[in-house]
């Protein structure tokens, strides 16, 4: 049986963590897991969701600030004896004294391709750029940015109109399996990681929300790739009269028409035909500030003198 350590925080590492749980041929210590943050109305401190499962099944469980600078959270870990940490998504960096820890190694899930989209929003940032494929990998972890040596990888097809929580949650499904594969590999040494090619290397840098307004000058594939990518994480948006409009499923047109960029050019049951700097794009669905999603056409109609 294989003995490890859970490290992560949000939904996606949430199947992988009940996949070794479940399964007879591991055994799983113990979760480190980021401490619980404000949530709702009422800023309730609320645990995530690896946190939840590992509270419900008598799991173990640390909360470190910051795990580097915590001593008795670090000789804890050490006592365990694990034969591997396993780290998905879990938001801290780790240092060496931590990853010295395992008797065999500590393994990262990435959900990219690496080299490709090192760092914080891989998921994001693939979509927002208009790729066709990414995937998910096992790493080494080092001290460096998702620089070490690659394990496995399962390549993702990204389909057209693919946003940001369907290609996480496949991400998520694919996840367990590709993780038993590498840590079994690893101890019985029938898997050798292999170094990450120097070339491709590029960084997938944390959202920032000014990168989420919409530019109308843009072309419409350029926004409908910005509306998939960040689809309600946080969500592409833009002013109308004051308020913020998040659009949350868009289509680009083979046509176009004269007029300036963010002009609304055409109303119908289909959506808001909007002219960008490059074809039109029609809103779809979105979510005026105040309100729930609804179909483009339908908010027009609500909206005194739209045009």
């Amino acid at each position: 049986m294989i003995s490890i350590v859970f490290f992560g925080t949000p939904d996606i590492g949430l199947k992988s963590l009940e996949h070794f749980y479940n399964s007879d041929k591991f055994n799983v210590l113990a979760v480190v897991t980021q401490p619980d943050k404000p949530s709702g109305r009422g800023h309730k401190l609320m645990p995530g969701p690896i946190k939840q499962f590992a509270l419900e099944h008598g799991i173990e469980i640390f909360q470190p600030k910051s795990i580097r600078k915590e001593p008795d959270v670090i000789e804890a870990l050490r006592k365990l004896k694990p034969d591997f940490f396993v780290t998905f998504a879990f938001g801290q960096i780790l240092s060496q004294e931590v990853l010295d820890i395992p008797k065999y190694e500590t393994i990262n899930l990435h959900v990219s391709l690496l080299p490709k989209y090192r760092g914080a929003n891989p998921i994001q940032r693939a979509i927002m750029n208009g790729d066709k494929e990414t995937g998910i990998c096992t790493m080494i972890t080092e001290l460096g940015l998702d620089c070490g040596d690659i394990c496995l990888e399962y390549p993702i097809e990204i389909t057209p109109n693919m946003n940001c929580v369907e290609l996480f949650n496949i991400c998520a499904e694919k996840s367990p399996e590709l993780l038993e594969k590498t840590l079994s590999g690893l101890k019985e040494g029938t898997l050798k990681p292999v170094c990450q090619c120097k070339n491709g290397v590029c960084f997938a840098d944390k959202l920032k929300k000014e990168e989420c307004k919409i530019d109308w000058t843009k072309s419409a594939a350029e926004i409908h790739n910005l509306v998939r990518g960040v689809y309600k994480c946080p969500g592409a948006f833009f002013d109308f009269r004051g308020k913020i409009i998040k659009v949350m499923e868009t289509e680009p047109l083979n046509e176009d028409i004269d007029g300036n960029p963010g002009d609304f050019v055409r109303i119908s049951k289909h959506g808001i035909d909007v002219k960008t700097g490059r074809g039109l794009l029609r809103l779809i669905k979105v979510k005026p500030e105040g309100k729930g999603e609804m179909h483009a056409g339908d908010w027009a109609n609500g909206v005194k003198n739209f045009k």
